[in-house]
């Protein structure tokens, strides 16, 4: 599939109703299921009693410990293996690179802390940027000046790593060297910095953490008049949005995205985040994975892309907890549209009062290979408890430690302890959730 492919059946995707969906689900669901059996030796082992018959409800689900487990065996390219994927990750210079010319590499440990190895092929690719194009805005009119200001896009992002938003970003910026209609503004540098390039640069579209622009919103020194505000990666909650809509003066919307299924959901003029059926299937689910039904909150969800060839997430365990509604939008749109749960780790506040948003510390951790799961407490405002699993805890923390340390210090903050927790990594006992980072004072 081509580029103008893509845009041709997302376009065309923008306007069908339910059970041409469906049909159209189903046409894409057998056409990856049979690519898998016969390329993936993990699904072909995995689907050995499933006959040609079957309904998605036939199919096992997939989680992503156990299929990084046997990641070699799991994707569909019998040239590509974890070593020379480390290998190549060992480079930050390939970021946005592909591996063989033909697969991007992205890495996450996603909402229960254990990482991932994620490729993307280049239909997949050429999907999610069909989507971007057609989907991302909620309302006509920020798209259009957005259009008019010559597209000018800031995200406040990390900056480094192979994570989704800045392999992409680098990936396009490599695509088309000549454009400078969009920056990556590192989510880990001070302050100042921050708002001194996004002065400079003043973008029409901002998109970040909500937590993160939150905080950025304090700043009277950030003097950027943006045309939309685009959350994401972490719940955008009534009060930010509102925060966000009366420093920057303009429409403030938010999407539902990981990278294993790219962007699941996007945002309608009625807050409504309207599932991409088109591209991804999305299943509410009970603890042992019943299907739940329309307007109820599940334990987690299932999703299956369907553009990703190389590495099929077929079925696929997210925690997320959400609630899938059936009932008609006034927008217009006929897809269903989801409610979710969103992360909402803490932020932290230091002495004189200091605060730091939780996607800073957890790209951070995450960028640490010896720490296979973390979670960060706050105790006192200088005191943070580190849990973790490692096979080589001493080794991991020492790299934790002057991370973090380093970081804090950039911030002013010259006298955190750190300590090492015999805690393991763990859910709230009261609501079951998992945060990486919270406080929780003693």
């Amino acid at each position: 599939m081509s580029l103008i492919s893509a845009m041709i059946k997302t376009y065309k995707g923008n306007n069908l109703e339910q059970g041409q969906v469906e049909k159209l689900q189903n046409k894409r669901l057998k056409e990856l299921v049979k690519y898998a059996r016969n390329n993936s030796p993990y699904f072909n082992k995995l689907y050995a009693n499933i006959n040609e018959d079957y309904k998605l409800q036939d199919l096992p689900t997939t989680n992503k410990i156990d299929m990084m487990k046997n990641f070699d065996n799991w994707i569909t390219d019998n040239n590509i293996s974890m070593k020379r994927i480390e290998e190549f990750t060992q480079n930050i210079d390939n970021v946005g690179r592909m591996i063989d010319g033909k697969y991007l590499i992205f890495k996450t440990s996603g909402s229960t802390g254990n990482p991932a190895t994620i490729l993307y092929d280049k239909q997949n690719i050429d999907v999610s940027s069909a989507v971007a194009a057609f989907r991302t805005f909620a309302r006509k009119e920020d798209f259009k000046i957005f259009m008019k200001n010559g597209k000018r896009t800031a995200g406040v992002f990390a900056n480094y790593g192979f994570y989704l938003a800045c392999g992409m970003s680098r990936y396009l910026q490599l695509q088309m060297p000549r454009k400078k209609n969009k920056i990556t503004v590192d989510v880990n540098a001070k302050e100042e910095q921050i708002i001194k390039e996004l002065n400079e640069f003043s973008p029409a579209m901002l998109s970040g953490y909500p937590s993160n622009l939150a905080l950025l919103a304090n700043f009277e020194e950030l003097n950027i008049k943006p045309n939309v505000v685009i959350t994401g990666g972490e719940l955008l909650t009534d009060e930010i949005r509102k925060k966000l809509t009366d420093k920057f003066n303009c429409y403030v919307q938010t999407h539902y995205s990981c990278t294993e299924a790219g962007e699941i959901a996007c945002e309608c003029s009625e807050k409504h985040l309207h599932i991409n059926e088109d591209w991804v299937i999305v299943e509410p689910v009970d603890k042992n994975n019943n299907p739940v039904g329309y307007g109820v909150l599940s334990d987690k969800v299932l999703i299956t892309n369907l553009s990703n060839y190389i590495q099929p997430f077929i079925r696929y365990e997210l925690t997320d907890r959400v609630i899938v509604h059936n009932e008609k939008c006034k927008c217009g749109k006929s897809s269903h549209w989801i409610e979710i749960e969103g992360r909402t780790d803490d932020i932290l506040e230091f002495e004189n009062g200091v605060l730091i948003a939780p996607m800073s510390f957890y790209k951070i951790l995450e960028e640490i290979k010896e720490i296979t799961r973390f979670q960060l407490v706050q105790r006192t405002k200088n005191k943070l408890e580190l849990r973790m699993i490692s096979d080589n805890r001493e080794l991991a923390f020492q790299k934790a430690n002057e991370e973090l340390q380093n970081f804090l210090k950039s911030k002013g903050l010259n006298n955190t302890e750190i300590y090492l927790s015999d805690d393991l990594p763990q859910a709230n006992k009261t609501s079951g959730k998992f945060n990486h980072i919270y406080k929780e004072f003693l």
